[in-house]
């Protein structure tokens, strides 16, 4: 039972899977948030071109 113990502590293979889980959602969210500001950007982009051609 003390090996099996000894080995859950120094098994690191959940911290790690939980690390790259943490890096994943930090780029998902630095991709959201530049689409969503490029998108914003596009379409204001688009606005100007419809009001000058009016």
């Amino acid at each position: 039972m003390k090996a099996l113990a000894i080995r859950f502590a120094n098994d690191e293979a959940g911290a790690t899977a939980i690390e790259y889980g943490l890096i994943a959602s930090l780029i998902a969210v630095a991709i959201i948030t530049a689409a969503t500001s490029l998108g914003s950007g596009i379409a204001n982009t688009f606005t100007n071109v419809k009001n000058k051609l009016r």
